[in-house]
């Protein structure tokens, strides 16, 4: 390649969105087992924006207890394969690909190297690569809590907390895939929407507090972490689950408390920190899905590699409607 250079955003320091660099940087490559992919598309997370901060503290853990681990953030991803390793099988020059780069982050960039039998799959011809971008975020994380943590059963009852997001738009599609009824809650500007998604009901948080509407749900998703185990134990059947992606110390000690007990749970898994062949398991489901018209991703908005510290700051303001894309140059 003639230009051994590419543009990455570069943080080297927990903060808010001026942590950002845009800098020229050298193009990975690839090592025998390895493609490296041409980014088009990347998405923008609100697990992201965590990562930037640092919080919660217990993150840093895996991030990088003082400043991030990884100069290059970012795991999601949708390209093309432009350069593949040696020993490389799976895949061929030009395929169009979507994933996760989870253990050495790397796709706040133009390029980025993923080993052949990681988290990667042919994008379907029905997608685009913003939607394939976004899948290892929402969809993918999504499945997780309800097929494989909750068990979501056909003719259960789900409420989702925060229907709107990456994760409340694909856990709605999800939840009526497995045949659940599904309630949403949301703001008022994004009723419709929800319900066009295909929830049976939809609350306005604003108007009203489902925990004191008298109703009981098999499964609580509290996608965004903004209520609790305690608020929601009574909206909840015997042996109802209350399940949350975000865990701060609160949800960690309900869901050791409740582990030893009978009835009502309070669950978390980490979805990122999963075997590679288990994520990879469910991007295929997700792949499939998508592939027949039944999960659509949401896009919000598409902002340039150059603009990524004003995505971060639309994502602050906690107003997303499904899923924030930045496109590269292609």
């Amino acid at each position: 390649m003639k230009n051994s250079k590419m543009k990455a955003v570069i943080s080297t320091a927990y903060g808010g969105p001026e942590v950002f660099e845009l800098q020229q940087v050298e193009i990975p490559i690839p090592k025998e087992n390895e493609v490296r992919v041409k980014i088009f598309a990347l998405p923008v997370t609100r697990a992201g924006t965590m990562m930037r901060t640092g919080y919660p503290l217990i993150g840093r853990l895996f991030m990088g207890l003082t400043k991030p681990k990884h100069a290059i953030a970012g795991t999601g991803f949708s390209g093309v394969v432009d350069v593949v390793g040696e020993h490389v099988k799976l895949f061929k020059k030009g395929d169009k690909v979507f994933g996760e780069s989870l253990f050495s982050f790397g796709t706040y960039a133009e390029f980025v190297c993923i080993d052949e039998e990681g988290i990667i799959a042919i994008i379907p011809n029905n997608v685009s690569y913003e939607q394939a971008a976004v899948v290892g975020d929402g969809p993918i994380t999504s499945f997780n809590f309800l097929k494989s943590l909750a068990n979501i059963q056909s003719g259960q009852r789900v409420l989702i907390n925060g229907a709107s997001g990456s994760l409340g738009t694909s856990a709605i599609q999800l939840a009526k895939h497995f045949g659940a009824k599904v309630t949403g809650v949301c703001s008022h500007k994004n009723i419709e929407m929800v319900k066009a998604l295909g929830a049976d009901e939809v609350i306005d948080y604003t108007k009203n507090d489902f925990t004191n509407n008298g109703q009981t749900y098999d499964i609580i998703y509290d996608t965004v972490g903004k209520l609790s185990f305690s608020k929601c134990k009574k909206s909840l059947t015997k042996k109802g689950a209350y399940v949350s992606p975000v865990l701060g110390l609160g949800l960690l000690f309900q869901v050791i408390r409740t582990s030893m007990t009978r009835g009502k749970k309070a669950m978390f898994s980490a979805t990122g920190a999963l075997p590679v062949p288990t994520i990879r398991g469910f991007l295929q489901k997700i792949r499939a899905l998508m592939e027949a018209g039944k999960l659509e991703a949401i896009i919000d908005r598409c902002y340039s590699l150059e603009e990524i510290a004003e995505a971060h700051r639309y994502i602050d303001k906690g107003h997303k409607r499904g899923n924030v894309v930045i496109v590269n140059e292609n």
